[in-house]
């Protein structure tokens, strides 16, 4: 298949967070590699954000709309990271108002797109694409798990009541969640009832299990029983499960571009002195900062473990002097997946987001999980109850972990014999094969382009 004008053209509508956004661009880059003629539609402000898969891609093309007025969304803001998670919800209002601009676009085009590619947060354009007459296919950057457990919430809200336990019974396991470990968006719409806004994010969400196509960052081996009941349920075979997305050959480049990954040599050369697998790596994402109460008892558990660790702390954190002693302090951004990649680092301590779940994954490192808000509660129960490749080690955001207890679990955890770590590997190997040519996201990458070649020539 060509690119270009002859070819199958599908735009890509990204959700303006990182974490949503580095994976499509990765899924977008391998589209691109596969022949597809692409188009990423971006508001201005998160167009440096492709600055990488441009100029690895030259034929991707951009349609950029200016950033649509919103009374909640202060001028100059155009990406969840200058809002925090409880930015969501207005952010996912504020981008429905580019339905009439793209229509006019698509309209005007000479070539224009066979399929809509876009995030989960907008469901709404399910509804666009039936519009326009294409088919609009879904991509989740969260794991199948988590996606049923949305999937069930957003379709039977009047089934749940504010603050009691739920129950899964249908899924694999028939999990049950309390209610604060329930995802935050669907929290807060609950909560906020009754609200006519409210009622159209619960109408986008409920139309992801409408969409002509479903496509995962996750893999079979991970999560093979999720994505079965998932086929099973929408009674057609396009549920795609192509990650982890960076992963796959030739998104190495792309994410460089992305971490600027040549590493702060003082901390590499920190964990060149380090033993094969002994330290302990730190993180809680960009939008979570600890308090003093909690930083002071992960210190103390840090400290009483006897493992060396990095500990990254956000730019408005701080920890105690003394920790810089033994460990590795970095404030603000650091190279993630370079430093999961040293061979001197052999666990995670993490929220459990679900992109941090798959570096870790595919590094064969061991998580200590720590969830706090959105879907990661539900990843830290598929990785410690289901495979095995985790601790739990506290839950929620304003949790404080008992010190000792956090030592005793970050000392079994770090241990080479650990059962857990043994699984991670296990997990990393996997993880490997589904990426190779002919494995199952290979293949899966393969049919979906397959998929949408049919398309252009219906």
């Amino acid at each position: 298949m060509a690119g270009g004008e002859n070819g199958v053209h599908i735009l890509v509508f990204p959700y303006p967070a990182q974490g949503h956004m580095l994976p499509l661009l990765d899924l977008s880059h391998q589209l691109s590699l596969r022949g597809l003629s692409i188009t990423i539609l971006i508001t201005p402000k998160n167009l440096p954000i492709l600055k990488p898969l441009l100029s690895a891609n030259p034929s991707i093309q951009t349609l950029v709309f200016p950033f649509p007025k919103y009374p909640s969304i202060p001028p100059g803001v155009e990406n969840i990271k200058d809002l925090g998670n409880k930015g969501n919800i207005p952010m996912m209002l504020a981008l429905t108002q580019l339905q009439d601009p793209i229509i006019q676009w698509y309209r005007s085009h000479s070539n224009p797109p066979v399929a809509l590619l876009s995030d989960f947060f907008l469901g709404w354009t399910h509804h666009l694409a039936n519009h326009l007459s294409i088919p609009r296919i879904v991509f989740y950057c969260s794991g199948a798990f988590a996606v049923n457990v949305f999937d069930h919430l957003w379709t039977n809200p009047e089934a749940v009541k504010p603050g009691g336990e739920v129950k899964f019974q249908d899924l694999p396991g028939s999990p049950s969640f309390t209610w604060e470990q329930l995802p935050s968006l669907f929290r807060q719409y609950m909560e906020s009832n009754p609200n006519t806004d409210l009622d159209s994010i619960k109408t986008s969400m409920a139309a992801n299990c409408l969409s002509w196509a479903s496509v995962f960052n996750t893999f079979d081996a991970l999560e093979h029983e999720f994505l079965d009941y998932l086929n099973n349920k929408t009674g057609h075979p396009r549920v795609y499960s192509v990650g982890p997305i960076d992963m796959v050959v030739g998104s190495d480049k792309l994410r460089a571009g992305h971490d600027n990954a040549h590493a702060d040599t003082a901390l590499m050369s920190w964990l060149d002195k380090c033993e094969d697998g002994s330290v302990l790596y730190v993180c809680f994402g960009s939008q979570k900062i600890l308090n003093k109460t909690q930083t002071e008892a992960l210190a103390n558990g840090l400290e009483t473990s006897g493992a060396p660790f990095v500990w990254i702390v956000n730019d408005h954190g701080s920890v105690p002097n003394r920790v810089s002693k033994r460990g590795f302090v970095v404030n603000g951004w650091a190279p993630q997946r370079a430093i999961l990649g040293h061979r001197a680092v052999g666990g995670f301590l993490s929220h459990c987001g679900w992109n941090s779940v798959l570096e870790a994954v595919g590094s064969g490192a061991v998580i200590l999980g720590w969830p706090m808000e959105a879907e990661q509660f539900v990843n830290a129960r598929l990785l410690v109850e289901r495979k095995g490749a985790a601790v739990l080690v506290a839950e929620g955001g304003d949790s404080v972990p008992d010190s000792a207890e956090l030592a005793r679990k970050i000392a079994e955890s770090m241990r080479g014999d650990a059962v857990e770590r043994v699984r991670a590997k296990e997990l990393r190997d996997e993880a490997w094969e589904a990426v190779k040519v002919g494995g199952s996201s290979d293949r899966d990458l393969d049919r979906l382009v397959q998929e949408l070649a049919q398309l252009k020539s219906q």
